[in-house]
């Protein structure tokens, strides 16, 4: 899969245990169609974490620069590898059994994630999930914890 190109060991490292988990991870499949804004979403019936690389390639203009440049490939591995941990938040707390995950609680929302976390709850309906996602999607390494911890 082409989002694998843009990752690193914390985020293989967390396929893996999603994997163990018993969720699948696809790419570019028909929910991404539903907004360029969106670069991730998890499918909790069919257990299936979806990557929209197209989507986040369009944001950053990746595929429009004939000579890709380090930025824009930063800018763009970026947004992949929040939306994989972000997804895979969710996939720790439906492995909580659909409970938020006991977190600490002085860890905030990164204020320039109103705006997606607005949308995002629009989608799923689940303001405090998606607001802990948000916190923990720039936390690799408690993303992992947190998945070995209700996962595995």
């Amino acid at each position: 899969m082409e989002f694998e190109y843009f990752l690193n060991k914390a985020e293989i490292e967390i396929i893996k245990i999603v994997r163990q988990a018993g969720y699948q991870v696809e790419e570019n499949t028909k929910p991404c169609l539903v907004s360029d804004d969106f670069v991730g979403f998890l499918n909790k019936k069919k257990k299936v974490i979806i990557i929209c690389t197209n989507n986040a390639k369009k944001r950053e203009r990746y595929e429009l620069l004939i000579n890709k440049n380090k930025d824009t490939f930063e800018r763009t591995a970026l947004h992949i590898k929040k939306a994989l941990r972000h997804e895979a938040v969710h996939v720790a707390q439906e492995c909580n059994d659909g409970k938020l995950l006991k977190i600490n609680q002085k860890l905030s929302i990164n204020p320039s994630k109103i705006e997606a976390l607005k949308k995002s709850i629009v989608i799923s309906g689940e303001k405090e999930k998606e607001r802990q996602a948000y916190i923990l999607e720039s936390r690799p390494k408690l993303v992992e914890k947190e998945l070995k911890k209700y996962c595995l």
